[in-house]
This record gives structure tokens, C-alpha cells and sequence, in this order.
């Protein structure tokens, strides 16, 4: 930017620093600069749905006194400010696609409102630069010329005031522009008939390298504020702009440049320096006013506060120090002390000029003395915003964690009845005579670690060690298992390897081996986290290594997802019809994906025709899907006592020999199939959303749960609920080895406009949701997977069936097992938090992770609701079916 960048260097402008407050998106950014006040992180919902803003604010200030307001640009102001605008012409912001129509749609009007005089107050938002983040990150092709875009509208906006300035006598302009320092959005204020002209650009936040915005990390939160018109003696680039304010400053900035009240809740200090034309009197007295309103807010949050009852000066005198107080004590006596300290130095100061003895160390006494309480009111107040009602607060952790001991009562009754002949499990754990296994052991640790680890910022910021140390450790306790029989010493082993189980040990030994190796690429994919993200990673590697080698890899990736899939697939009988019938719509589905994958660069605006292929790949997976849960209950055969033969029973990974029982075969395949669909479905569908470079990792989690269930199959009854918890482990550990984290900057804001033609909040939601929790919930689908395994092996060990044991057994752990565990974790993590509002990173660690918590909470019900509402509905419809034939016969 060769303008801006002159403007800087010829001292003709002054740039600082502003440091915004996380969350670092756009809605509470901006109320922050119209209002001064410190948001919420529940903004960050609020920001897909905005609301008018009911507090004062500058804009409400400037319609209360006349202004002419238009807007141009991000549709966000008109949902804050309905009807305050003479003119508007918004567009969406969050249709991250467009990087041209949007600011283009803002340029168009831009000459002819300058042209005009009939508005005091003229808003442009350019939303480009934005865009070009989100789809290449800071580094992207399109960066560079967008930003030497907005550098014209910038040169072009500051030469239209020179000529009105030259034009017309006494008419100004303020231009409040929005472009940061990492590359983003664009916001123009431009008021006219003020004091003097001036053009200040300021930006909402930054963006990461990956172009992502929402976190507290250094680069989302160093935004840009310049004052450009300001006649000031730096000429210096490096002086004029290493200075440090906070965003909130620029409200009480504004505010005070253009006569208009402060807002009430604002918590910001005015820039000194907006002021510097000003006499030392004024200059003054605009930092009482700063001081004033500071005081009111303050004695808002504290009722019955008085500075008056402090010990006062009687009179004061020529010497400085007689008019200052030691401030100590409580934060409220020393506030006072601080306000009044400054006071009486500015009457001190007031009453020499009247006598006309007054000082140069006079003034710079005063002004220090009114920054002094400024600084300290500011960042009380600003701590202040976390204080909720802990009443309130407290009654629901109880009723959170009345409803956690709930489910895990219900875990540890059913725990009593998953062997014969452990009716007293319950109440020997009780007494201590149970016998723990190591596995058991390991679940209440690793819950153990999770809590307490909770307690740190540290850990909060790096949890996927957490998982990755979890997930690694419980490889190892199952490999331990396996491998058990082989120990030296042991004749029952030996016995029951040479009655031919040997194929079994095989089995579970190379799925462990094979889970150990897709684990340890998933943990060095992404480096993850907040604090090592410049360490090197195989995702760095690879995108140094260049796009086309990023690309072929996203293609030999889907093409094996694919082959795995139908392999998987034909396990079940490649002879069925109606499994021919699945894999075909499914194979159908992979070649449409890796079509347009091939067609189609993710690193540039998606087309018409790409969004046009996206919804069709969208709706045959739909109805494939779809089709696959609530037909094949109805068309899967029926077996009867007359009809059993080997090859109809065989089917999963393990070979039926036991008695048919008819009536679990047929649950057993359809869960098998209807599970293996659901799992196909989304393994395609995050082809299609997740960021080229992770498109391996997709096929590793798919490798993960094809070993596991091949372990699992060989696994027998025993410790279930342990089996559910290492599955809802991976679920988390492959969270972040798809690069997700506990700060919103990395969530992936691109992707959820593919297919989307035009904007919709409702769609683009759902598909952010899909893509930040492909994880967990491909583990959760996988449930369905499990319990067809697990019948299985429950075919092969009983011989008379208890449907009320197998309900509990097979369908009642996968879906108790994570609402349990995610239920301890989300009571625990609220204790913390309400525990830590006071913390120093209440609002960049702890409440991003809480609002992760919550979300992984719905990804959690949703997963087990999809789970359990599809057993009940074949069940329901195997025995609807089972009864009718059975009449007939």
C-alpha cells in the first residue's frame, strides 16, 4: 500500500497498534468502536445473527443530534443500526466466496457520495480482503491486489478532501477506514463540518496465517488504527507508528473530536495525540471528561461509592507534592485516590493561570495525574464485564451435575449385568473387592486428566497432547491385551492357540499395529494447538512442497477412502443384491466427488458450475444415505429355523459359529450396513468441505475405524464400556489432527460456502458444524458399526436370547458411554469457568473453550440420537416384518 505507506512516512499520518479483545469478529468488534465497551464471547453467536444495538453508542449520538448517516457495505451495520441511515446498500459478509462483487458493490458509490453534501456521516465496509483470507490465508495470490485496491480507495477518499477542503470554505471530512495489519476488513467513517479535516483508518481485527479470525493470538488481535489529516512533528515512519492503544480507545476518541457525549459504558481512553491542536486548557478538559464518565461507570458498578468522603486538600500551594495523595488500599479507595489526585491538580493548575503562575510541570503533572486513573479505571472496568451472578451460575452446575451422576449411576448399573454371574459388581466396587482391570483403571484416569487439566491455560491451549498421550497409551494397553496369550509359561494359552485361534491374535495384533502407525501421522499432520503452531508439521511440508503436490494427494486420498469403503462394503456378501445395489450408489458418489475435486482449485472463488456440481453430489448422497437407513430394513432377508445355511450367516469380520438366532441376524447385518453407509456418506462429504491438505487424514480416521472394528470383533463381551470410551477418544484425538483447536481462528469459515450459490445462515451453520466436528461425529456413526460386531459376538456366546441384556449391552454403552463422559466433562469445565471468570485469559482461553465444550456437547446428542433412533427404527421394522411372516406361515 505505496499511498498509505507515504502518508506515514511524510508525517501526514499517525498509526497505531489497536488491540482489540478476543472474540475477534466483526459484530462485537464494531460495537466495541461505536460504544467503548467489552462484548461477550457469547457475541460470537450473535454475530450470525445480529441484533439491534440498544446501547449508547456514537452512531445513536450523531442521529440524536442531526446527522445525515449512509451506508455502504457490510449489511452487519444496518442489523445494529436499523433506521438510523438516510442511504444504504449492504451486502452479506458472510458469502466468504465473492472476493469481487463485494467491494466492488461498495466502489460504485463511492465517487458520487463524495460528490455529494447532503449526509454528515458516510460508512463504507469493504469485505474483500476478508474473503481473500479465508479462502488462501495472508499469503494468498489475491492479497496483493486487493490491498493495492484498497490503497486507491484511500488515496482517492484522502485527495476528494483535499479538494473540498480547497473547494469549500469550513467543510471537512473524517474518514474511519478499516484495513488491519493483517489484511482485513474495511470499514469508512467520513463525517464532514467539523473543526478540522481528518482521515482515521482503523480495522476490526487481524487474521492468522491461515487467513482465520476469532482467537486471541497476537495476529487476530493487533488491529490498525491512523489518523491521517492530524497535523502533527513526526516525519518519521517508525515513530509514528509503534505506538500501542485499544480498540475500545477510539469511542471516547471520536466521541470527544466531535462534541458528542461518551458513550456510558464505554471503558476506553481517549489518544492523546487526536488532540495535540488543541490549547493545554481544552486538552484538559477533555481528559476530565474522559475521567468523568469513567467515575459514573465505575459508581455504576460499585452503588454507594463516593470519592467525596476521601480526605481533601484545604488548600493548595505552589508545590506539587502537597497536592497529591499516596493512593493505596482497596481497588475502589484507590481509584477515588487516583480520581481525585487528578482534580485537584487540574484546579491547582487552574487557579496559577488565573494568578498566572503556572508551569510547564504544572500541566505535565495534570495530564499524567488524569492518565494515571484513566489506565487503572479502564482496566478495573474491563476485568468488571466477567462478574455474572454466581447464584444463579451455581444452581445450574448443580442441576449439571445432579444430571452427570445420573448417567453415570446408569453406567455402573448396567455395568452389573453386562457378564453372567456378576450380579454383585455393583456393590463389591462399593465395598472394594471388585477387582479392576487396567483398562477400567485408565478410563477413570485418563477423566481424571481431563479435569484437572481443565484447570490450566496451558493445557486448555495445547489439549491435543492431552488426546494424542490418551489415544497412544490405550493402543499400547490393547496391544498388551492381545498379545497376552503369547506369554511365555502359560499352557491354557497354548491350548487355546492350538484349538485354531490364531487367526484371531493376528487379526487384533495387526489392528493395533495399524492403529499405532494412523495415530502417529494424524498426531504430526497439523502441529495444532496455539503456542507451537510455527513448528514444522507435514501439513507445512506439504504446502511448501506446492499446490499440485497438495492436489494429487487429495486425489490418491479420495480414491482410496473409496476403495476401502467398498471393500468394507463387499465383507458384508458381494453376492447380496442389495449390497451391490448400495455400493453402486455410493462408488457413484466417490467418482462425482473426486470429479470435482479435480476440476475445481480450492484456492480461488468457487463458480456457478461449482456450486451447481456440489449440490448434486449433495443430494445423491442425501438420498443414498437416507434411502440406505429406511429401505433396507424392509428388503434385507428374513431367516427362519428352515432356511440357515453357513454362508447366510456369515457376515462382518467374524465367522458365525454359533446357534442361529434368527432374530439378531438380520438386526446384526442391517446395522452393519446402514452403519458402513452413514460412515461412506461422510467420509465423502469431508472430501468435499475439509481443506485439500486434509483430505489423508480423512482417510486415516477411516483406516482408524476399520482396524478398530476388526479388533473389536475379536475382542469377546468383555469391559464394552472401555471399547466406546477408545472410540470416543479417537473421535477427539482425530479433532485436532485435522487442525482444529480451542481458539475460533481455526475454524473453517471457507468451506462452509461450497455449494451455496447465494448466502444462507441456516446452511452455511450447518456445514461449518460439519466440518469443525467430522471427527467426532464419524466415531459416533461408527457406533452402529460396533454394535453390529458386538452382536456378533454376542451370537456366538449365547445361546438363548435376553432382549432386555442385549438392549442394554449392545445398544445401551455406545449410546451411554459418550453422553456420560461428555456430560462430566462440560460440568467440570463450567466449574472452572465460573471458578476463572476472573482469570487474566477468562476471555482468550477459557470462554473459547467453553464454547467449544457446548458444541461438541450437540455434536454428542446428535450423533447418539442419529445412532439410537436408527437401531429402534430397524428393530421395529425386523420384527414388524418377522411378525407378518410369521402369521402367514
Amino acid at each position: 500500500m505505496p499511498y498509505t505507506q507515504a502518508l506515514l512516512s511524510n508525517g501526514m499520518a499517525i498509526g497505531y497498534h489497536a488491540k482489540a479483545a478476543p472474540p475477534t469478529v466483526t459484530m462485537p468488534r464494531l460495537k466495541a468502536m461505536v460504544s467503548g465497551a467489552i462484548g461477550g464471547f457469547l457475541d460470537v453467536a450473535f454475530n450470525f445473527n445480529t441484533q439491534a444495538m440498544l446501547d449508547d453508542n456514537l452512531l445513536g449520538q450523531f442521529f440524536r443530534i442531526g446527522w445525515k448517516m449512509v451506508m455502504l457495505g457490510d449489511e452487519t451495520w444496518l442489523k445494529l443500526f436499523p433506521g438510523l441511515f438516510t442511504r444504504h446498500d449492504g451486502v452479506s459478509s458472510f458469502y466468504v466466496k465473492d472476493t469481487v462483487q463485494v467491494d466492488q458493490n461498495v466502489s460504485r458509490h463511492l465517487e458520487n457520495e463524495l460528490n455529494r453534501d447532503d449526509w454528515n456521516l458516510l460508512i463504507l465496509h469493504y469485505l474483500g480482503l476478508d474473503h481473500v483470507g479465508h479462502i488462501g490465508g495472508r499469503n494468498s495470490i489475491l492479497m496483493a491486489p486487493k490491498l493495492k485496491e484498497m490503497d486507491e480507495v484511500v488515496k482517492m477518499i484522502h485527495l476528494s478532501t483535499i479538494q473540498t477542503r480547497d473547494n469549500v470554505q469550513g467543510k471537512t471530512l473524517l474518514v474511519f477506514h478499516a484495513l488491519d495489519l493483517g489484511h482485513l476488513h474495511n470499514t469508512m467513517f467520513c463525517p464532514v463540518e467539523y473543526l478540522y479535516k481528518a482521515m482515521v483508518v482503523v480495522s476490526d481485527h487481524g487474521m492468522t496465517e491461515n487467513g482465520n479470525h476469532g482467537g486471541s493470538s497476537y495476529e487476530e488481535t493487533d488491529s490498525l488504527a491512523l489518523f491521517v489529516g492530524l497535523k502533527n512533528d513526526l516525519s518519521d515512519n517508525a515513530a509514528s507508528s509503534c505506538n500501542s492503544i485499544y480498540q475500545v480507545d477510539i469511542a471516547p476518541t471520536l466521541a470527544l473530536l466531535f462534541g458528542v457525549p461518551i458513550p456510558k459504558n464505554n471503558v476506553g481512553v481517549l489518544i492523546s495525540e487526536a488532540f495535540d491542536l488543541l490549547t493545554d486548557d481544552k486538552q484538559l478538559r477533555v481528559l476530565e471528561l474522559n475521567s468523568w464518565q469513567l467515575l459514573r461507570l465505575i459508581q455504576a458498578q460499585l452503588p454507594g461509592l463516593s470519592c467525596r468522603n476521601l480526605p481533601s486538600h484545604d488548600g493548595f500551594t505552589d508545590g506539587l507534592a502537597s497536592t497529591i495523595v499516596e493512593c493505596s488500599g482497596s481497588m475502589e479507595k484507590m481509584l477515588c485516590c487516583l480520581y481525585m489526585n487528578a482534580i485537584n491538580l487540574h484546579s491547582s493548575w487552574k487557579s496559577k493561570s488565573l494568578s498566572r503562575s503556572k508551569s510547564r510541570d504544572d500541566y505535565s503533572c495534570t495530564v499524567a495525574a488524569y492518565h494515571q486513573f484513566l489506565k487503572t479505571a479502564s482496566e478495573w472496568l474491563s476485568r468488571r464485564v466477567t462478574d455474572k451472578p454466581v447464584g444463579l451460575l451455581a444452581f445450574g452446575i448443580v442441576a449439571m451435575a445432579i444430571s452427570s451422576l445420573t448417567l453415570l449411576g446408569l453406567m455402573i448399573c448396567m455395568s452389573t449385568e453386562d457378564q453372567p454371574g456378576e450380579n454383585q459388581r455393583l456393590c463389591n466396587s462399593i465395598t472394594g473387592l471388585h477387582k479392576w482391570s487396567v483398562n477400567e483403571i485408565f478410563l477413570l484416569g485418563v477423566m481424571l486428566i481431563l479435569v484437572m487439566s481443565m484447570a490450566s491455560s496451558s493445557m486448555v491451549e495445547e489439549e491435543q497432547y492431552i488426546w494424542h498421550f490418551v489415544l497412544s497409551t490405550s493402543y499400547v494397553l490393547f496391544l498388551r491385551k492381545a498379545v497376552q496369550p503369547l506369554a511365555p509359561g502359560s499352557a491354557k494359552s497354548f491350548f487355546k492357540l492350538m484349538k485354531g485361534q490364531t487367526e484371531r491374535l493376528d487379526f487384533r495384533i495387526s489392528s493395533i499395529i495399524l492403529l499405532l502407525i494412523s495415530g502417529r501421522i494424524l498426531r504430526g499432520w497439523h502441529q495444532g494447538g496455539v503456542n507451537w503452531t510455527y513448528l514444522p508439521d507435514i501439513s507445512k511440508w506439504l504446502e511448501q512442497a506446492g499446490v499440485n503436490h497438495v492436489r494429487s494427494i487429495q486425489l490418491a486420498s479420495g480414491l482410496l477412502v473409496i476403495s476401502l469403503s467398498i471393500f468394507a462394503l463387499f465383507l458384508f456378501g458381494s453376492r447380496r443384491k442389495i449390497t451391490q445395489l448400495v455400493g453402486f450408489c455410493f462408488l457413484i458418489c466417490g467418482f462425482l466427488v473426486l470429479w470435482h475435486l479435480y476440476h475445481n482449485n480450492a484456492f480461488v472463488s468457487a463458480s456457478y458450475d461449482a456450486a451447481i456440481q456440489a449440490q448434486i453430489i449433495y443430494a445423491i448422497l442425501g438420498i443414498a444415505t437416507i434411502g440406505t437407513f429406511v429401505a433396507l430394513p424392509w428388503f434385507i432377508p428374513l431367516w427362519f429355523p428352515g432356511t440357515c445355511s453357513k454362508p447366510n450367516v456369515k457376515s462382518t469380520l467374524v465367522t458365525f459359529d454359533g446357534q442361529c438366532i434368527f432374530s439378531l441376524v438380520e438386526f446384526r447385518d442391517s446395522s452393519y450396513l446402514i452403519g458402513l453407509a452413514y460412515i461412506i456418506c461422510w467420509c465423502l462429504l469431508q472430501l468435499l468441505l475439509q481443506q485439500p491438505i486434509n483430505s489423508m487424514p480423512i482417510l486415516l480416521l477411516l483406516v482408524q475405524i476399520l482396524s478398530s472394528m476388526l479388533y473389536f470383533s475379536c475382542s469377546g463381551l468383555q469391559h464394552i464400556e472401555v471399547e466406546v470410551a477408545l472410540l470416543y477418544y479417537m473421535g477427539m484425538a482425530g479433532h485436532f489432527a485435522l487442525g482444529n483447536s480451542n481458539t475460533l481462528a481455526t475454524i473453517d469459515v471457507a468451506g462452509a460456502f461450497i455449494g451455496l450459490s447465494s448466502h444462507s445462515m441456516f446452511l452455511s451453520g450447518i456445514l461449518m458444524f460439519i466440518i469443525t466436528y467430522a471427527s467426532p461425529m464419524l466415531f459416533l456413526l461408527s457406533m452402529l458399526m460396533y454394535i453390529s460386531v458386538k452382536s456378533t459376538s454376542y451370537l456366538a456366546n449365547h445361546q438363548n436370547v435376553d432382549s432386555g441384556h442385549l438392549a442394554k449391552m449392545i445398544l445401551g454403552y455406545p449410546c451411554l458411554v459418550p453422553v456420560g463422559l461428555n456430560s462430566i466433562l462440560l460440568t467440570s469445565y463450567t466449574i472452572v469457568l465460573l471458578l476463572m471468570r476472573n482469570h487474566l485469559f477468562v476471555w482468550s482461553v477459557f470462554s473459547p473453550k467453553y464454547l467449544y465444550v457446548c458444541a461438541t456437547t450437540v455434536c454428542i446428542y446428535v450423533g447418539v440420537f442419529v445412532v439410537a433412533a436408527t437401531e429402534i427404527y430397524t428393530c421395529w421394522v425386523l420384527a414388524l416384518r418377522r411378525k407378518k411372516q410369521i402369521s402367514i406361515r
